[in-house]
């Protein structure tokens, strides 16, 4: 072609090789060779012989131009590719099958059906009885679960007693599941302890609030059973928000290679705090998993069934020595991040109606109601077990003592510390200085 000269390729200035493909003699140079190797493109460098396409090259919006001037044959044109999602109970509250996970629900009768309702109602319950509190200056600070009840009653009621739990500061239905008493959870955010529960009575972790940390505890206490030859899994709770923490990636990159039985539970309830998921990650994030060389399932978060079918098989895997896996719970956060947030400040209110129509306990008693014998009976009792709850979470808190002040300063150092002394002394003395004795 008259005018033309041999250039380097646009795939080696995309990839900013230092060197052409080819040269004087025509063939590969040694050093393109070697960093074809590893390249994600197949290392394929090509000659280009025309000067407008080096340019091109060079140019972003000759690039640009260029993409746009090619035309798609007709009818090539393909729709985007939704992720799988794996559910077993339609927003309408209808049954549909899965080959895959329907062998891991077998056993759930109706009577197990209105059990996990039940769970979700009074975890509902328990938590809008705590927002009224946090409100009325009984706490300092709430994280609601609104809209997430059935990603943690599933997941909780799939674990085993011998299973251990680590949850992040929301995972109040996973509490309940595991038996730890509604009241325990309050202590901390009512500021009269660190937590009110043994972890060990449970096997539920007390709360964190670091960001993600809670995975790599997860990861090493799993590591650890499984030096022991226990018969069980470890689970861990994180948010949507946590999975850009580099713990997360941390706790990924060990338990794949220690074989750690663990199952990472990601509540994707769309937003961090402010931050929306899209803003996060470019592909779903249960895909995350693939690069860390196990397994991810994405599951309709407001079904309860699913949930509790995708975890059960999730943490069989773990106990039967296959390793970590990362399930995606696809959710909605109803309410506000806590209760010192304002959600109307940055998403729609159309958002939250749409998935109001999700809901996962609307969903379950749709087909309760139309599916199997659950009468007006059991609703009505379940209501009022409810508000009795709601009622012995209320005096329970208010009765709860404040704790010394003055315990702050102890155990700091095991043989005590002189400006530890100096500190204590000037905080008595400012106690001391309000006309009642016992400060504001």
């Amino acid at each position: 072609m008259k005018g033309a000269r041999r250039s380097t390729c646009p795939a080696c200035l995309r990839h900013l090789a230092p060197t052409p493909c080819v040269d004087g003699s025509g063939e590969p140079s040694r050093l393109a060779i070697r960093q074809s190797r590893g390249r994600t493109d197949g290392g394929a460098h090509v000659t280009v012989d025309s000067a407008d396409s080096t340019a091109a090259a060079r140019s972003p919006r000759k690039r640009a131009a260029a993409k746009k001037s090619v035309k798609k044959a007709p009818g090539k044109t393909a729709a985007k590719q939704q992720p799988e999602l794996v559910q077993l109970l339609t927003p309408e509250g209808e049954r549909v099958k899965d080959a895959t996970y329907d062998k891991y629900v077998t056993d759930v009768t109706d009577d197990s059906l209105r059990g996990l309702y039940r769970d979700m109602v009074m975890a509902r319950r328990f938590d809008a009885e705590a927002v009224t509190l946090q409100r009325q200056g009984e706490l300092g600070l709430w994280p609601s679960l609104l809209g997430q009840e059935a990603a943690q009653v599933g997941s909780g009621r799939a674990t085993r007693d011998d299973d251990y739990v680590f949850p992040t500061y929301r995972e109040h239905g996973v509490a309940w599941c595991r038996g730890v008493d509604p009241t325990n959870l309050l202590g901390m955010f009512r500021g009269v302890n660190n937590g009110g529960w043994d972890p060990n009575t449970n096997n539920f972790h007390l709360y964190t609030i670091v960001i993600g940390s809670q995975t790599l505890h997860a990861t090493g206490y799993a590591m650890g059973i499984a030096k022991d030859g226990a018969d069980s899994a470890v689970i861990a709770y994180f948010g949507d928000g946590a999975s850009s923490q580099g713990d997360v990636a941390e706790s990924f990159t060990f338990s794949a290679v220690y074989n750690a039985p663990v199952v990472f539970f990601c509540q994707n309830n769309q937003w961090a705090i402010s931050e929306p998921t899209e803003k996060q990650t470019r592909v779903p994030l249960y895909q995350r998993a693939q690069g860390f060389g196990f397994p991810g399932v994405r599951v309709d978060g407001n079904d309860v069934l699913a949930v509790l079918a995708v975890t059960r098989w999730a943490l069989e895997r773990a106990r039967d020595g296959e390793g970590p896996t990362l399930v995606e719970a696809f959710t909605y956060r109803m309410g506000a991040h806590t209760t010192s947030d304002d959600p109307t400040k940055y998403r729609a209110d159309e958002e939250r109606v749409a998935w109001e129509a999700k809901d996962p306990i609307l969903r379950l008693r749709t087909y309760l109601e139309n599916h199997t014998d659950t009468g007006e009976e059991f609703f009505t009792e379940l209501e009022a077990e409810s508000e009795t709850l709601g009622k012995r979470v209320r005096e329970a808190v208010r009765a709860m003592e404040d704790p010394d002040r003055m315990a702050m300063f102890e155990n700091a150092y095991a043989d005590g510390h002189a400006l530890v002394d100096e500190e204590r002394a000037q905080f008595a003395a400012y106690q001391a200085s309000f006309a009642d004795g016992e400060g504001a």
